[in-house]
């Protein structure tokens, strides 16, 4: 005679299912935090290359940075100076004009994309570079003017990278996107 199977009783899912999540939810999170402390800890031995002197910059040749209408200055970047070095930074020359015209002033800066943070290395007084005696590196938010950070999300960096080459940076900033902060 065949023997019927035996049925065990029911267990109730709902606290298996959420035990299950909770666990998931802990690996997810411990995953996150090792992943943090690894880009902390290379942070942390990063070092900056030794800056090379300020450009030569030509103000025919300038691209401009797309910024707001109520904006009484246009900003804008001779390609020519945009140079990535093997730190990350990426180092430009920027002219600030009025939009009525007149006269101009110009800056040697440094943009860190890892970080989203910049550095003004020098200023342009009378036909001559002024050298910032102790630059420091500061957040975008806490500038005064907006140019640095639209300048960084329109076309310097992808994220928190520099984008891929030089010429894509112009390409960018021929033709800013705005992508999705």
């Amino acid at each position: 005679m065949p023997t019927l199977p035996t049925i065990l009783p029911r267990r109730p899912i709902r606290p298996l299912f959420r035990a299950s999540r909770t666990l998931l939810l802990a690996c997810a999170l411990g995953g996150a935090a090792l992943a943090q402390a690894q880009l902390f800890s290379k942070d942390a031995d990063w070092k900056e290359t030794e800056v090379p002197p300020p450009p030569a910059f030509d103000q025919n040749k300038l691209v401009a940075i797309d910024m707001p209408p109520y904006m009484t200055l246009k900003f804008g970047i001779d390609p020519g100076t945009i140079k990535v070095s093997d730190d990350g930074v990426v180092r430009y020359v920027v002219v600030a004009t009025h939009k009525e015209g007149g006269g101009f002033n110009a800056f040697y800066e440094g943009l860190r994309c890892a970080t989203a943070e910049y550095k003004s290395y020098a200023r342009f007084n009378n036909g001559s570079w002024d050298l910032t005696p102790a630059p420091e590196w500061k957040r975008l938010g806490d500038r005064n003017s907006t140019y640095t950070k639209a300048l960084a999300t329109q076309a310097l960096c992808r994220g928190n990278a520099p984008r891929a080459s030089v010429g894509e940076m112009v390409r960018y900033l021929r033709a800013p996107v705005r992508e999705v902060e």
